[in-house]
């Protein structure tokens, strides 16, 4: 497994957003596809290496916000302490995007191995799949092996001949992927080929990349307000009214549902919706991750507010025409996801797959169509000032001058006490 040492990534604030450095080094294939990335960081002392440091760095990649694909549809791979395998922290990851390396116990092994496989074997049980180094393949740890789904052989500490003896033997003892690590020469490389292996990484064919994660993360005053709500076991609805008021707030709700594995096939229908998905205790493990690393913002951002006064008006005026709560819900939505590549400085159409929004909720964002829509192109005209279309799309939708004036101060006055 790659050594190099990691701690949490390097996070930068700009106006708007926070740019998030890591590395990340490519695992191939035999036809030199893409398979996945292990991710690391070397920007500190092995001793930063923490169960906290661990997930951070995943939902740091896993979180990206950005126009270029940091990990596209490949699998990541993550080093891991003990630890952090036994941390509530791992429900903030998705099983089927997510490989854990699991570190060797050194010379304790013996003693340890029957204790540590519990954590492991629940790990499988949940759908994590489980990397370990060619130690897995010493008799102390013949109780781990069948969970092994993948094992990594250093070239960097294997002869030639002891890297033959163990591939043999893995290939008839574990039905475990094979992945040749630290290949620095072609040689290596045609070796492990014959021998039959069939996953790559190292130096000779590609050096660590470092990348850019675009993070967009709430105020820290926001955050300690949540860790206070979900220490005081405070009902949904209350949690709901603290994301409503901030736009940052609810996109970080719903992009954690998607990295967590949880975006049901019809999307994500509502801030409450969510809320229920991702559970107190996942999301008073992502808060605490946030304040502990100190990757909050400090000050509310103007985009923001008027993202969660576009939302809240839109919402409104769905709510006068004494619509579904469903269809009052999406409208928030909508508001406030057209106003989010303000914020993120990246198009729409790429905040919508970010976010896995219903198929009613894209249309009216990237088409303005249905009734969504058309409360869009409203509350854009409004917000511009163009009273013409403001008043056409109004009469459309049924809607009095009354309410549009009702709606609009009762919005701004919602987004001020954000």
């Amino acid at each position: 497994m790659y050594t190099a040492p990691i701690s949490p990534p390097n996070v930068t604030q700009s106006s708007q957003s926070f740019g998030a450095l890591i590395a990340r080094q490519a695992i191939v294939n035999a036809e030199g596809r893409v398979i996945g990335y292990e991710l690391f960081n070397r920007s500190r002392n092995h001793s930063a290496h923490t169960a906290a440091s661990d997930m951070m760095l995943a939902l740091t990649a896993l979180s990206h916000a950005g126009v270029d694909e940091l990990l596209g549809d490949t699998l990541i791979f993550v080093n891991c302490t003990h630890e952090s395998l036994v941390e509530g922290h791992l429900s903030l990851l998705d099983p089927n995007k997510v490989i854990l390396e699991v570190p060797p116990l050194g010379h304790t092994a013996a003693e340890e191995v029957k204790t540590r496989l519990p954590t492991l074997q629940t790990l499988h049980e949940r759908g994590f799949r489980l990397a370990f180094s060619q130690t897995v393949l010493e008799s102390a740890y013949a109780a781990w092996l069948p969970l092994a789904d993948f094992i990594k052989l250093d070239l960097s500490v294997l002869p030639a001949d002891q890297v033959t003896v163990l591939t043999k033997y893995a290939t008839r003892q574990t039905k475990a992927q094979l992945i040749a690590e630290k290949i620095e020469t072609a040689t290596q490389l045609e070796l492990l080929s014959h021998l039959g292996v069939k996953l790559f990484q190292g130096y000779w064919l590609s050096r660590p990349q470092l990348v850019e994660a675009r993070l967009l993360f709430p105020t820290a005053n926001t955050v300690a307000r949540l860790l206070q709500l979900l220490r005081n076991q405070a009902e949904v609805h209350e949690i709901e009214a603290l994301a409503k008021h901030d736009a940052v707030l609810s996109f970080n709700f719903l992009r954690l549902a998607v990295t967590s594995g949880l975006c049901p096939r019809d999307g994500l229908q509502s801030i409450e919706h969510v809320i229920r998905l991702l559970g107190s205790n996942r999301l008073t493990c992502w808060a605490s991750l946030l304040q502990n690393f100190r990757v909050t913002s400090d000050e509310p951002l103007t985009a923001a507010r008027n993202a969660v006064e576009h939302g809240r008006f839109m919402e409104l005026l769905a709510k006068a025409q004494q619509l579904p709560r469903s269809v009052s819900d999406q409208a928030f939505l909508v508001g406030v996801i057209a106003q989010l590549d303000n914020l993120l400085d990246i198009p729409l159409t790429t905040i919508v797959e970010l976010l896995h929004m219903p198929q009613s909720v894209r249309d009216a964002v990237l088409k303005q169509s249905g009734y969504l829509g058309g409360l869009l192109t409203l509350a854009q005209a409004s917000e511009i000032g163009e009273v013409d279309e403001l008043l056409q799309s109004a009469t459309g939708l049924g809607l009095s001058q009354k309410q549009l004036i009702e709606a609009r101060t009762l919005a701004q006055d919602w987004a001020e006490r954000a």
